[in-house]
């Protein structure tokens, strides 16, 4: 089955460029079906980019899947309309008394400050606590993992030296877990930010377990309450051009930055980005969707305690 879109969304008209089936709300209506529903928290500022790197990503599930935007009320977006936001997202106080199947909330380009002094903060906070109530599962992505983490389980992130930046190898700790099923031993994913978080600190919380990680860029993917919540430290969501169009733009504003690793052909800029990432990427969402929302979801949503 196809995502269920809002009619207009420009994500519609990119991946049906794609290839990728999609049905916008009209169509989906005459379908006898009762859809996961999913909320996107989009915290980055390209986001329409971003609509359509997850967007893409959630098109693989055979369930039919009903999108709905959440934005921070009263953040104000300098990079993406007034007029897509007042057309596509809710704020929190529209949705907050509504259930859901599952939950994304992706980075933000905030990992400079402390936890504390993001302007949205304690938005944000509320926003977590409301989906340990009234979501089935919630996949935090990059900085959301680490304030996701520090907020229900008091995990410290720590600066680097320099950026994480490019594709990294990764392994796992239990093949058995299903949001593993059918990956390989060593699978790649994308990695763009300046903090990390440090597995001692995961290990020293029984709540929380640390399944996924590579000896270069560190701890990837904690797992709390049996999958209820996911942390994933990368971006597996990025496109092919995605990290190319980040150190493009730092590079030409002079600013330090190196050649993201293991990313570029020959690793010449000149050249096109190598996607290694995307069938582990899918594999990701589609499990996660299956096996730790759509099998443990009530059929009616209000039944989520």
């Amino acid at each position: 089955m196809p995502l269920n879109l809002p009619d207009g969304l420009p994500a519609i008209e990119l991946l049906r460029k794609e290839n990728i089936f999609v049905m916008n709300q009209t169509r989906a209506a005459h379908q006898d079906i009762r859809p996961l529903k999913i909320i996107i928290l989009n915290l980055m500022p390209l986001k329409i980019a971003t609509e359509t790197d997850l967007l893409r990503l959630l098109s693989n599930s055979p369930i039919q899947i009903e999108i709905d935007f959440l934005q921070i009320e009263g953040h104000i977006s300098k990079n993406t309309s007034l007029d897509h936001l007042n057309t596509f997202y809710h704020t929190f106080s529209a949705i907050k008394g509504n259930k859901y199947d599952g939950m994304i909330i992706t980075g933000a380009p905030v990992e400079h400050l402390p936890f504390e002094e993001v302007d949205y903060w304690k938005d944000i906070c509320r926003i977590f606590e409301w989906a340990d109530h009234n979501v089935t599962s919630t996949m935090f992505i990059c900085w959301a993992a680490q304030a996701g983490l520090h907020y229900h389980f008091g995990i410290p992130k720590y600066p680097l030296e320099k950026k994480m930046f490019g594709i990294f190898n990764h392994s796992y700790s239990d093949s058995k877990l299903p949001i593993f099923r059918g990956f390989n031993d060593i699978f790649m994913a994308p990695h763009s930010r300046h903090t990390e978080i440090h597995a001692e600190d995961i290990l020293k919380v029984p709540a929380i377990d640390l399944i996924s990680s590579s000896e270069e860029a560190g701890v990837y993917m904690v797992m709390a309450n049996n999958g209820k919540q996911l942390f994933i430290t990368g971006h597996p969501e990025y496109s092919r051009g995605t990290l190319d169009r980040e150190y493009q733009r730092d590079f030409g504003k002079g600013l330090p930055i190196d050649l993201p690793v293991n990313y570029y052909k020959d690793n010449d800029p000149s050249k096109e980005p190598v996607l290694s990432w995307r069938s582990h990427a899918n594999l990701l969402f589609l499990n996660w969707l299956n096996y730790y929302v759509y099998q443990e979801t009530p059929y009616d949503l209000h039944d989520i305690k």
